[in-house]
């Protein structure tokens, strides 16, 4: 299956949290879309590593993504080394993305800013044919996706563009509900963290409403990247006015 969009993160919910908006609207414009999780999240304080994978399958369903995958690294300790590249290496040729959406360059958690540079130099060096890869017995042919954008996370970061997400918000937010072992529960007895805190999911909609504002919508994503990309004419950045 080769894939527009193909959104890879170090965690199930890091993509649902920071840019499920944008893959849900580009789903339902008919484009496909797939998600590659590289850890299980497993060291996460609340629920279970099979617990969140059947969470992260209940938002891929909500989401309407063609497909998700769970590369099995392991949470916290992965690296940004040959082996994990090539592994990476192996997604990204197998379906062929334009787009790849990756974790934030830097932020709060070790493993976001890490799995951001994994994936961006994963990307690159897929699109180099000395580098051999296999999937399911085969040899795999290079394929370099053509644009790679980063999530901006927990931590601010001014952003290269904002992609509107009025109309998919509340689908995202859906989505991101999903993860009921992770965040807010009264009747849970599981210890309290920093995004299981009543308010954390209102910092969501707080986050993307002042985001969405930057760029005269209601609701935004924003996105960094390394490489500036070109646009046909300045007629590409109208959007419809809100009523």
């Amino acid at each position: 299956m080769k894939l527009h969009i193909l959104a890879i993160a170090a965690h199930p919910d890091d993509i649902e949290l920071s840019c499920a908006g944008t893959l849900i609207k580009h789903a339902l414009a008919g484009q496909a879309v797939g998600i590659v999780d590289l850890t299980q999240g497993e060291l996460g304080t609340r629920g279970s590593a099979a617990l969140r994978l059947q969470e992260a399958q209940d938002a891929a369903n909500l989401m309407g993504v063609n497909v998700r995958e769970n590369a099995g690294m392991a949470d916290g300790f992965f690296k940004n080394d040959e082996a994990h590249q090539k592994q990476l290496i192996a997604y990204i040729r197998h379906y062929r993305p334009e787009i790849v959406i990756a974790n934030a360059i830097a932020d709060r958690h070790p493993d976001h800013g890490r799995g951001g540079r994994l994936i961006a130099d994963a990307c690159f060096y897929a699109g180099l044919r000395k580098i051999e890869t296999q999937r399911d017995g085969a040899a795999q042919q290079p394929w370099r996706p053509k644009r790679v954008y980063h999530m901006i996370q927990d931590r601010h970061m001014e952003p290269s563009f904002i992609v509107d997400i009025t109309d998919t918000f509340e689908q995202k937010m859906a989505a991101v509900r999903c993860y009921r072992s992770q965040f807010h529960d009264p009747a849970s007895n599981e210890p309290v963290t920093y995004i299981s805190t009543g308010g954390f999911l209102d910092n969501i909609r707080y986050r993307d409403a002042v985001v969405g504002k930057r760029g005269g919508v209601q609701y935004g994503e924003a996105f960094v990247t390394e490489h500036m990309p070109a646009v046909a004419s300045l007629d590409s950045f109208l959007l419809p006015e809100l009523p």
